[in-house]
């Protein structure tokens, strides 16, 4: 920002001095109310580029969208809609958007929002003024009550509705209506864009002491209640020594902002503010600029932002620096910067798509049925050992009956989602959630034990039923309040950022905000607990083996540590670390060694039997006799018990 701001904007190369107002069309805005069956419903949409018809056409299964509108998308594809985000009514409202400037197009079906075509940047030939075609035949499934920008078009039920385009040059789309005489100069007609904007100027006069600024109402373009405003500080004043005048313009059409954006986009709107011919920054009172917007879940970061043209104007490079944000409820976000610029606010995607899911859907379903089929191995051992009457052995058992439970719902969750829909996957959800529960719970008590048999001397561990009280019966109740609760269990989507059209389908949690509540009050804190106990004791059990001879052996070292990791589930507090430019590796990291972790338990006491047995062989040579105990130690204390008495 050393450089006056007017030259380092040029790249822009459009300048719009306007006192009063100017209007852009809405090419289309299409409602209407789909009359559906009660089977599995999909959305289809085939768009290529050109100008000729768009047709909306829906039937007792499907809403589909197709035809030529685009100047340069081209996307078919297949989309299944999850019930939940429709009316249960059999009928269901949806909308369409069409915005020829930016070449965008969305769809939004009950509670669902989908983009069928991204911003992709001033196109040369605008698909507009588009013009309603249609004489479907009426039927008793299909689309009722059509609206045209709020204009009721006929209350039947129709199978189709279409709409003839016309080509027409973009530099020419935007009309311009002014009062006064006002002119707009436009340098580069590639960058009309910026015409569809409202801008208009303030003077700081002598004894400035602030001002509130709300963009004039302009009809076609924003409802009052959506348009950004514009706090200017008396501080203002001062840091403007050459100039009284204030330039504010605020942008609807954002496109151009969009650029190098994937896991976030820029809000609707856009907000400019500059001195002519000078640098402001650094201002003691910061500039607050307030967006009004749809809601934004509080599980989605929105973060206000500046154009940062220091380096190269010609490029959007959005910056935190020199701004806070300040969240008013779901539908207001205040900026406080304290410089001039270009302003809006950043919001994560809804959903945030997952890097890499389809490398992580197979390492998770291989590490699961590998885990599923070693808990059972594990199961048999554990049982066999039961006469040895060793107190820590039923506690082995009871983690090993839970991960195999979880790791065979958790391999099955796909398909039964695609399978089953809805009604299914509420049940699966609150059993994997029960399951998951009662895994934690049986890694809490084994941290438990271990430091009751490390620590307490002489006194009697629990009786086996307050184990299985804690390990199975606890769990539940949380699980049953929460079943009890509407929208807690159901089908969730988890979104590909390779292709966010087709995400994986799987029985969990549903994404809103009070399935997230109950998220965190069972899933994380009982994690971050068990995470927490898990790391002590680890570094308990360190400490009490660190010394022995056995320790200089590489593989009693590695089964100590990485056995009692997974055994104390601290493993899981990978979960907590993705975050970062490491992010994909630790989710990776995670993926492996929790989804593995029934298979590394089982060759954990797989290997201590072993060790044993190996340790019994030397006993019983000649060559070294070593005392060895009448019945088997507690596998839990296996890792710090010599193989042979310390002298």
């Amino acid at each position: 920002m050393e450089a006056p701001l007017a030259k380092r904007l040029a790249g822009l190369s459009v300048f719009i001095f306007l006192l009063s107002q100017v209007s852009c069309d809405r090419d289309l805005h299409f409602c209407g109310t789909w009359r559906h069956g009660h089977h599995p419903l999909s959305l289809n949409f085939d768009i290529s580029p050109g100008c000729g018809q768009i047709i909306i056409a829906a039937n007792e299964s499907s809403l589909a969208v197709r035809g030529q509108i685009a100047a340069q998308c081209r996307r078919s594809s297949t989309h299944q809609l999850i019930r939940q985000a429709l009316d249960s009514d059999g009928q269901s409202r949806f909308c369409l958007y069409w915005e020829p400037l930016q070449d965008q197009l969305k769809l939004q079906v009950g509670m669902r929002n989908f983009t069928l075509c991204w911003p992709s940047g001033m196109p040369d030939s605008c698909c507009t003024y588009l013009s309603y075609s249609s004489n479907a035949p009426e039927a008793t499934y299909g689309i009722a009550d059509g609206l045209i920008e709020n204009d009721i078009v006929t209350r039947k039920t129709l199978t189709a509705y279409a709409f003839d385009g016309t080509a027409v040059k973009c530099a020419t789309f935007c009309s311009k209506q002014s009062s006064g005489g006002a002119q707009v100069h436009v340098t580069d007609q590639a960058s009309v864009e910026a015409l569809c904007a409202l801008s208009s100027e303030v003077e700081l006069k002598d004894g400035f002491r602030g001002m509130n600024i709300n963009p004039p109402r302009v009809k076609g373009i924003a409802p009052e209640s959506t348009t950004p405003t514009i706090h200017l500080p008396p501080a203002l004043k001062q840091a403007a020594k050459n100039s009284s005048k204030v330039v504010y313009t605020f942008f609807k059409n954002n496109s151009m902002f969009q650029e190098g954006l994937k896991e976030v986009r820029v809000l609707d709107d856009v907000v400019e503010i500059s001195v002519d011919n000078q640098v402001i920054q650094n201002l003691t009172e910061p500039i607050r600029i307030g967006f009004h917007h749809d809601v934004i879940p509080k599980t989605h970061s929105r973060t206000c932002v500046s154009w940062d043209t220091r380096k190269d104007p010609m490029r959007v490079k959005w910056s935190v620096e020199g701004c806070k944000t300040q969240q008013r409820g779901e539908k207001h976000t205040d900026c406080l910067c304290d410089h001039l610029t270009y302003f809006t606010v950043l919001v994560q995607l809804e959903p945030r798509p997952v890097r890499h899911l389809l490398a992580l859907t197979v390492i998770t379903s291989l590490g699961c049925a590998t885990s599923f089929v070693s808990g059972i191995a594990l199961i048999v051992f554990l049982c066999r050992r039961r006469r040895a009457k060793d107190p820590s052995t039923p506690i082995h058992l009871g983690l090993a009956v839970s991960l195999t439970f979880l790791n065979v719902l958790f391999f099955f969750t796909g398909v039964l989602a695609n399978a089953g829909g809805q009604e299914l996957c509420v049940l699966i959800g609150a059993g994997l959630h029960y399951a998951l529960l009662s895994a934690f719970s049986w890694m809490g008590i084994e941290v438990f034990h271990t430091f009751w048999l490390v620590y307490v001397v002489f006194r009697p561990s629990p009786k086996l039923y307050v184990w299985n009280l804690v390990g199975f019966i606890l769990p539940a109740i949380p699980v049953i309040i929460l079943a009890r609760v509407d929208d807690i269990y159901g089908l969730r989507e988890v979104a590909s950022s390779e292709d966010e059209d087709n995400p994986f389908l799987m029985c969990w949690m549903k994404p809103n905000p009070t399935a997230l509540l109950a998220h965190h009050l069972t899933n994380t804190t009982m994690l971050a607990l068990l995470v927490s106990a898990g790391l002590v004791m680890l570094l308990l059990v360190y400490r009490e083996i660190r010394t022995r001879d056995e320790w200089q052996k590489n593989r009693v070292a590695f089964l100590s540590i990485w056995g009692l990791s997974c055994l104390f589930g601290t493993t899981w507090g990978l979960a907590f670390l993705d975050f970062g430019p490491f992010s994909d590796f630790i989710l990776f990291l995670s993926c492996i060694l929790n989804s593995f972790q029934g298979f590394l338990l089982m060759l954990r006491f797989f290997m201590l039997d072993w060790m044993r047995k190996h340790a019994v062989r030397i006993k019983e040579s000649p060559a070294k006799v070593c005392h060895m105990p009448t019945s088997p130690s507690t596998i839990s204390q296996e890792p710090l018990e010599p193989l042979c008495p310390r002298s």
